[in-house]
């Protein structure tokens, strides 16, 4: 049970001596036995309080700089979490440049901006609406609803690489 290329064990491989039952116990994820971590991007919302949303994770540690959660099941190709948004609340603009990140919209009204090579797309993602960004697009969530926007948010990586803001963003200056 194991990568032929590697030898290596991968995250969804029965470990030698579980039972069935054992294993696929461990690779579900209640919401019950979830929190909204909100200081994950805590270092944004000190920056600015716009900036603060939480994050529930279900499969790996998403894009966020969190090493590691106990309490996720472990990725092997992508990492799912919600995202809570607060009314008025962003995401500031960031970058991903290794991985497609897919936003989709449970609840609430959100402006999507969208860039790349001095280009600019915007638009409104309402209750059950989808999005996939590509690698190398910046992107920008803000809740312009008068509730709570939930979103569920996936990236196509394992552990994706700590995605960058724009160099004239005040976060871009901002340690982690």
């Amino acid at each position: 049970m194991t990568d032929s290329t590697q030898n290596t064990p991968r995250s969804w491989d029965q470990p030698e001596g579980t039972s069935f039952e054992d294993w696929m116990t461990s690779r579900v994820a209640r919401f019950s036995t979830r929190k909204y971590d909100f200081d994950a991007l805590k270092f944004q919302a000190d920056f600015d309080p716009k900036y603060r949303r939480g994050q529930m994770r279900y499969i790996g540690t998403g894009g966020t700089g969190v090493a590691a959660d106990s309490n996720t099941i472990p990725s092997e190709n992508f990492t799912f979490s919600t995202m809570v948004i607060p009314a008025g609340h962003e995401g500031p603009s960031h970058l991903h440049t290794d991985v497609e990140e897919v936003f989709f919209v449970m609840r609430g009204k959100l402006k999507l901006v969208l860039e790349k090579d001095g280009q600019r797309f915007e638009t409104i993602l309402t209750d059950r609406d989808v999005v996939s960004v590509p690698p190398g697009v910046y992107r920008e969530e803000i809740n312009i609803g008068d509730e709570d926007a939930l979103m569920c948010v996936m990236l196509g990586a394992k552990k994706p690489v700590t995605p960058t803001y724009p160099p004239e963003h005040p976060l871009a200056k901002i340690k982690r």
